[in-house]
């Protein structure tokens, strides 16, 4: 059970900090991710425009990964 979850988050952000992907390892981990979306019916949406939100924080999620790389 966790009992700190902001610990928890800062311990996974520094461990993602600390990952080094090349543009084609980020690429096939997308890709896996967006099959593994379709197949729980999650994607693709029915109206695009529902979740930008959430659009625009994965991409600042990933950005600073390709950047990096």
């Amino acid at each position: 059970m966790i009992k700190n979850a902001r610990l928890l988050e800062e311990l996974e952000r520094e461990e993602i900090k600390k990952q080094k992907f090349s543009h084609l390892r980020a690429l096939d981990i997308f890709e896996s991710m967006w099959g593994e979306a379709v197949t729980f019916g999650v994607l693709p949406l029915k109206d695009y425009m529902e979740c930008i939100e959430t659009d625009i924080k994965v991409a600042q999620i990933l950005n600073p990964c390709l950047r990096s790389s």
